[in-house]
């Protein structure tokens, strides 16, 4: 079996934007480190400054049989967070889709409103506070001809 994690990288708002999540979403989380957790030699490999200690380098949250995973970025390395990618969370009723496209948008930007689709699904797209953006769809059932 072969099973994709979605890897975001934010700019200090990891522990923020994973709790977030995990709100809505609920999940554990596993793993969770920050950078002052690594090893000695890790720590000094990753040469990261010391007032970033307390970042998140590695977190995870399961969702369903899927999950999300983070980290941090040094101030050094700034990062674009969802730029050019959206993830996808298929559901199975509109009822729930609206209450994770709702819940979501919070704060964010709507870029299409949950609607009925030419392709069969109710569905719609929206960037959240964090800037990652999300594809929320409900896809009807097929009926037999």
């Amino acid at each position: 079996m072969i099973k994709i994690n979605p890897y975001l990288i934010f700019n200090g708002k990891t522990e923020e934007a994973f709790n977030f999540y995990k709100s809505i979403f609920g999940g554990e989380f596993r793993p969770f480190q920050r950078f002052k957790d690594l090893p000695e030699k890790d720590r000094e490999m990753a040469n990261f400054d010391k007032k970033e200690a307390e970042k998140i380098v590695n977190i995870g949250l399961s969702v369903g049989d899927s999950g999300l995973m983070a980290n941090d970025t040094m101030e050094s390395m700034p990062a674009k967070v969802g730029e050019n990618i959206f993830l996808s969370l298929e559901v199975d009723g509109k009822e729930v889709a609206e209450k994770f496209f709702t819940r979501l948008s919070e704060g964010g930007k709507i870029h299409m409103a949950l609607a009925d689709t030419f392709w069969g699904a109710y569905c719609g797209m929206i960037k959240d506070k964090f800037g990652v953006g999300w594809v929320v769809s409900y896809a009807y059932p097929k009926h037999k001809s």
